[in-house]
């Protein structure tokens, strides 16, 4: 993926949880745990050839953090950021033994396809989350329709930038 040119980043090793979901403020991990964690992710992206520097954007596991984490992201030099929600691009890390909660790559597509058709902005602005490492029972990757997906909306007159042109 790296070499068609897509962003990879940081998006933590063990995927913790950092904070209680009905007590936002408390947090789950220490200070040591948390950049263990995401030193543990540099140092297996570095092994795809991502170094911090190409890849300076945290989007946190679960896509939930406080203001700790936000703090010690920046304390290592990187920037918090967040995926848009109502695509359930994210919904790319289940699996069938999951139920009710399982997405299919084909009902993941659908969704967001679906979103931008009703969203009156479209995709306009969004950030899309998609997980390349995820649980060996889902062998529904997300990520190999990711080129169909573009497709698609690249028909729909879409333009694409990286997060770190984006932001920058």
């Amino acid at each position: 993926m790296k070499k068609e040119g897509h962003y990879l980043g940081a998006h933590s090793d063990q995927h913790l949880l950092y904070c209680d979901w009905t007590k936002r403020d408390s947090l789950l991990v220490t200070h040591e745990q948390f950049t263990t964690d995401l030193k543990a992710n540099y140092k297996r992206m570095a092994q795809l050839g991502i170094t911090k520097t190409d890849a300076p954007y945290f989007l946190p596991p679960y896509e939930w953090y406080n203001t700790k984490i936000a703090e010690w992201t920046k304390e290592l030099g990187l920037q918090l950021v967040n995926f848009s929600p109502g695509t359930r691009s994210t919904a790319d890390y289940t699996w069938p033994e999951m139920g009710l909660r399982y997405r299919s790559s084909d009902e993941i597509y659908r969704s967001i396809i679906d979103y931008e058709t009703k969203n009156p902005q479209g995709l306009n602005g969004y950030i899309l989350l998609l997980h390349i490492g995820t649980d060996p029972r889902r062998t529904d990757k997300f990520h190999l329709q990711l080129d169909k997906l573009l497709k698609e909306l690249k028909s729909r007159g879409y333009t694409f930038f990286k997060i770190n042109e984006l932001l920058n």
